[in-house]
């Protein structure tokens, strides 16, 4: 449920912003605002408490943020505190901002190895990344995790890739039980 409403909302702030051309600023205004809610965690039990009428809340936002963020953002802000649907704000915006990514043709990965890669291998895995797909540029997150033992895995949205020695150590023993004497 959560997930359609994040898409509902998310694509249609996306639609407005695109028919206006202003991705680009907009999605640089949510990522600040999300930082901003994320830091004041009073602001959203507030938004999200049950015996504080809607009109109440979105005075509040609007005193809060009149002036600071823009119009259209505002504008979409109090829709989501008249819907009651601020406790799933977070979820709208990082929506929003995938569409956005996914519309600029910026790609998102993550990849885990097992020991710290160095710049030469990170520039070389991103440029295999745009290599092998469609995005014209990647964002990358590199994460370790030892128990990998070696090799990589590299997860693009709900696509993995996993090479890693300890995937490939399961699924040799897998054959191995199998395998009756």
């Amino acid at each position: 449920m959560a997930k359609l409403i994040s898409k509902t909302y998310g694509d249609a702030l996306f639609e407005l912003v695109v028919e206006e051309d202003k991705a680009d600023a907009l999605s640089e205004e949510i990522e600040q605002l999300r930082k901003v809610l994320s830091e004041n965690e009073d602001f959203g039990r507030l938004m999200n408490h049950p015996r504080i009428i809607k009109e109440e809340k979105i005075q509040v936002a609007r005193n809060v943020f009149e002036g600071r963020i823009s119009d259209e953002l505002l504008g979409f802000l109090t829709i989501i505190i008249s819907k009651d649907r601020y406790r799933d704000i977070d979820a709208i915006l990082e929506y929003f901002i995938t569409q956005v990514k996914r519309y600029k043709g910026i790609g998102v990965a993550t990849v885990t190895s097992a020991v710290p890669l160095r710049e030469e291998q990170c520039k070389r895995i991103e440029q295999k990344l745009l290599d092998t797909t469609d995005y014209k540029k990647m964002e990358i997150r590199y994460e370790v995790d030892e128990a990998l033992i070696g090799g990589l895995v590299i997860r693009i949205g709900d696509r993995v890739v996993d090479s890693s020695i300890r995937t490939k150590l399961d699924g040799l023993q897998k054959e191995l039980l199998r395998v009756q004497l």
